[in-house]
């Protein structure tokens, strides 16, 4: 049986055998370097591939002529194809993507904003959607005869009018959803029709997605779903502050990146569905277009004894959105006692 005492084992390693060739060096050099590439460096796992690739090769280079070693040769074949693969699929995802020149402005006003990548913007609007044009005065829809549940479009190129009764309302620009506000107030509610009309005043080009499977693909995308849901938010605020403000223009809309909030949102649906719902409102219509602002114009609609409630297009429901969104302020109410005739009656004024 062989001595594996103390003093036996101190006399094993006597006589060293040679330094190895400097192709062996060289291939470890190259395996060291690419274990202590930074992470924070941008390509940093294609460039440990790549020092890994020289390394396998220099080692199979050297047990094939220095040390003729079969073993060697084989694991770092493997290695080789292994990593080669790996580099492969990494310099693949790094590729460039090529986004389609009439997308590219929708792209980087407002998804690339938003950290959404190339390739998920592509994966987007690749599929089940359409780029359509229409000429100058031809209608996107109709009050009460278009459906609001076919599709859901971006204005790419040129302007659009919206109007209800022959009314102004307001414009829509280049970069902008043009049938945001009916998309969101129809979320829980099919078979709407829109209340207003939009028409083109321009030549215009509009991306158009099929709006069933643009919610069925949303569901998959939980990420890009929630980019969708802040955009729409956002360009309900832009419509909102247009109304308001008849200077309004796609240079102002860009200033516009503030989160929007609930109240805003439910004003713009109050003016829409309630006034669009009513046959009688015209009234209120004039008041607005007088002046008069969208959130005292939707609360005389509700206070009118002469207005019917609207049976048509449903405002938004505060327990459908997110908690991002702030809750809209309660009405203060004062109580006023007066006594006539030896009775006390109560008032309450909003």
């Amino acid at each position: 049986m062989e001595d594996l005492s103390p003093e036996h084992n101190g006399t094993v390693c006597e006589n060293w055998k040679e330094v190895h060739h400097l192709v062996f060096h060289a291939a470890n050099i190259c395996f060291a370097v690419g274990l202590i590439i930074p992470t924070t460096l941008n390509l940093h796992m294609i460039f440990l591939r790549t020092m890994l690739m020289i390394g396998c090769c220099l080692f199979i280079a050297w047990a094939t002529v220095y040390r003729c070693a079969l073993d060697i040769m084989i694991w770092n074949s493997v290695f080789l194809v292994v990593n080669f693969m790996h580099f492969f699929y990494l310099v693949y995802k790094k590729r460039p993507i090529k986004i389609d020149r009439e997308l590219n402005a929708v792209y980087k006003r407002m998804f690339e904003p938003l950290h959404v990548p190339a390739d998920m913007f592509q994966r987007l609007t690749g599929q089940f959607c359409t780029i359509q044009t229409l000429k100058k005065d031809q209608t996107y829809a109709a009050e009460d005869k278009t459906s609001v549940d076919g599709r859901l479009s971006v204005l790419l190129k040129g302007k659009m009018k919206v109007s209800y009764r022959g009314h102004f309302l307001h414009n829509i620009y280049s970069n902008a959803f043009i049938d945001s506000p009916e998309f969101r107030s129809t979320q829980m509610n099919r078979g709407e029709k829109f209340q207003v009309t939009i028409t083109a005043e321009e030549s215009c080009k509009f991306l158009c997605w099929s709006r069933e499977r643009l919610t069925y693909f949303l569901e998959s995308e939980p990420f890009l779903n929630e980019v969708f849901r802040y955009l729409i938010g956002k360009d309900i605020t832009n419509k909102l502050y247009s109304l308001h403000d008849p200077t309004f223009s796609d240079k102002t809309a860009k200033k516009l990146d503030r989160q929007p909030s609930l109240c805003s949102q439910l004003s713009m649906m109050q003016m829409r569905n309630s006034m669009a719902s009513s046959s009688e409102a015209d009234d209120v219509l004039n008041q607005f277009l007088r002046g008069g602002s969208t959130t005292s114009t939707a609360s005389s609609l509700h206070k009118s004894p002469h207005t019917r409630p609207s049976t048509k297009m449903k405002p938004i429901e505060e327990a459908i959105e997110d908690d991002v969104f702030q809750p809209a302020i309660p009405v203060k109410r004062s109580g006023l006692r007066q006594k006539a005739g030896g009775r006390t009656s109560s008032t309450e004024e909003v």
